[in-house]
Parts: structure tokens; sequence; C-alpha cells
């Protein structure tokens, strides 16, 4: 692979950040944001824009984010375009030396922006070369370090990345799950004005979203689609749910394997099913929903993540250009008799979708709210609403 060298070869001159691979692979850089250390996945993103909102999706957990896109950072940071309280991902590999912000949005340069999360970024990397690895070989683990000294103890690095379990089995969304419930109010963004408020009319139809590692435009689209909602944390029973008195059940994207999640979630997901209130779920929903009704889920060669992917609606032929980001897939064989596919990717042919038969309940595999992304698939929200009322 272009830039991997061996772990015994001579470190350049002037590399301060450094990424580790299990098998002893290292590729160097030179480092921002934060001094440190971080181990997990890596993955890679397609997306041309909206990195902020992408190391701020809590479905990024665990995981360090090769962007293909070379200029990541040179519209700088600024505090709207996040979609959770905090960064998520481990951290990021860039291609290009990270500029001076040049967007009047920004208050802050990404390199600040990625200091003051606590994330450290690796500059100066072939970014693309990592990408050809990821689809010939799989996600790698890796560990990625940043001193501004230069001094790595290189082994100790290795080890990290080689004692990481992986991503398998591993249930994620108690760690990135709000605590609390919330009455979620704020609609989409504006230009020139920010975001909307509303959603607090009590006249809506409630939804109650389950928050897995959820982002903060699709509650923004489901009040701009007309709905209510409260959000509850991951590990919320079925009482604490009905206790909101809803008319309809989210469940949201998040990290980690659906199986594991799914030990506490879905017996909660079969008692929604249950009293045939509308369900609506997205990306770890739309595996856990499948699981709730016989389906299986299981770990993809090398996921979906970016913001160009192509759905095709087997309803009527429709392509969606969708915004996705998944390392685990439903299984489209052995799904139940009173399950419907909807939606396949033009990409893999993967499930993208389904739907049950005998009562308002959908899922997507692919972010319908974007941020960032395409706006093709708005009218889920719509749709969802639509059956509440």
């Amino acid at each position: 692979m272009a830039d991997a060298r061996p772990l015994s070869a001579p470190q350049p001159k002037g590399a301060t950040g450094v990424v580790v691979f299990a098998d002893g692979r290292v590729v160097w850089g030179k480092g921002f944001g934060v001094e440190g250390e971080a181990v997990g996945e890596l993955c890679f993103n397609t997306a041309m824009t909206g990195y902020q909102e992408v190391m701020t999706d809590p479905s990024y957990a665990k995981q360090v984010i090769a962007f293909t896109f070379p200029h990541i950072g040179n519209v700088g940071a600024n505090d709207e375009d996040v979609e959770a309280g905090e960064a998520h991902a481990l951290g990021c590999l860039v291609r290009e030396v990270v500029t001076e912000p040049s967007n009047y949005r920004a208050n802050q340069g990404f390199s600040d922006w990625m200091r003051k999360w606590g994330r450290i970024g690796i500059s100066g990397v072939d970014t693309r070369a990592l990408t050809k690895l990821v689809r010939e070989e799989g996600p790698p683990t890796v560990t990625i370090a940043y001193n501004a000294t230069g001094e790595f103890d290189l082994e100790r690095l290795q080890k990290m990345a080689a004692d990481w379990p992986g991503l398998e089995g591993m249930d994620l969304a108690k760690d990135v799950s709000r605590l609390q419930v919330e009455r979620w109010t704020g609609g989409k963004w504006v230009w020139g004005e920010g975001y909307e408020m509303g959603g607090d009319d009590d006249e809506r139809p409630h939804v109650v979203a389950v928050d897995y590692g959820s982002k903060r435009n699709i509650f923004r689209n489901l009040v701009e689609a007309g709905a209510r909602v409260t959000v509850v944390p991951a590990s919320a029973s079925f009482n604490e749910v009905m206790s909101h008195n809803p008319d309809g059940f989210f469940l949201s994207n998040g990290p980690g394997d659906p199986a594991a999640t799914g030990e506490y979630a879905v017996p909660v997901i079969r008692k929604m099913l249950e009293t045939g209130k509308p369900l609506f779920g997205i990306c770890l929903g739309h595996q856990m929903l499948a699981l709730a009704v016989g389906g299986k889920t299981s770990k993809m060669f090398q996921g979906h993540r970016g913001a160009n992917h192509p759905v095709k609606r087997l309803e009527d032929g429709q392509v969606e250009i969708t915004s996705m980001n998944h390392g685990f897939a439903v299984e489209r064989e052995g799904l139940p008799d009173n399950v419907r596919e909807t939606h396949v990717s033009l990409f893999d042919n993967s499930n993208c979708g389904i739907e049950l038969k005998d009562r308002p309940v959908f899922s997507v595999q692919y972010h319908p709210e974007a941020s960032p992304g395409p706006q093709d698939s708005f009218y889920l929200f719509k749709k969802f609403v639509g059956a509440m009322k």
C-alpha cells in the first residue's frame, strides 16, 4: 500500500503523527488537534462536505475516519454544524494540511475544534490509498497517535491495536445515548437565521424517540414534518416509553453491533410492535427492528460511509442518493413472510429498507436526515408523521 511502511522503517523527518496497524504497518504524517493516542477501527468516508457533522455523529464511536476528499478543514468550524454535544469519532486522517478557515460562518479553525473536543488528527496521509486498503482487506484496527516531539513507542502502539477486540459483539449505544428524558424542540436550519424554533405544540402527534446514538437533524426533521418529539435513553423500558403516551415510536441510529444492543433493545421493540402504533427506524434502529421481527444482521466487509450512496426504491424503481454510515447490515435472505423489502443499495445490492405488511412499521439503513448529505429522502419523515395522524 502506498504510504505504508514496516514498523522498523526509519521515521520521516518532521513526522509528528502516526497510524500503526495491528499487523505492524505504519503510516506517518503531521499531527493536529489534541496530542495523545487512540485505538479503534479504521474506516473511510467519501463525503466532500460536512466533516463536523461526520465527526460528531455518535455512530462513529470507536472509529477513525479517513476522509477521501483531500481538503478537510478548509472552511473551519462553527457552533451549528454539529450532530451531538461532542465529537464521537476517535480522530481523522486527511490528505492536505488543515488551513486557516475561509468561510464566513466559521468561528474557529478545524484544528482548534479538534483540540477542544480531544480528538486526534493526522494530515499528509494518502487517504485514497487507505481507502483502497479497506476495500480490499476490510476495516483494520489501528492506533493513531500525535506527539509534537515526534517521539513514539511503535511497538507499544502496535500492541494496543493488536489487543483491541473489534466492534463485533460490542454494545456502544449506552455509551453515547443521553441519560435523561428530553422534550425536543427546534426545527431545521434556515439560511441566515439559524435553527427554527417549534415542535412544542401539544396538538401535534407525539413520537417517542429512543436514542441509541442519535443525530440531532433527525429530530429537527420530525419537527419539520409536524411531530412533537420526546427523546428517551437507549436503556428505557417499554413501560417508561409508554408513560409518555406516544402516538408512534422512533428508533435512532447508533454505533456498535446491533445484536449486542439488541439484547436489551429488541424485547422493548417487540412490545412496541404489539401496540400497533406506527414505528420508524434508521440505521441501527433499522437493524434492530429486523432482529425484532426475526431477521438477521452481520458485519459488512467494508461498510458504507459517505453522502453519495445510490439506493433503489423497489416500489417504483426510483433512485435516492443517500447519506450512509454503517458497518453492519440486515441480511436479505431469511426475512419473515410478513416483512417486505423496500430498498436496496445499488453499490452492492445489500438491504437498505424494510416494512411490515400488516402494520405501519418501516425502517431504512441510510440516513434520510442527511447532515451531511442529499435531501432525497426527507419524504420518509412525512410518511411516518402522516401514519401517526
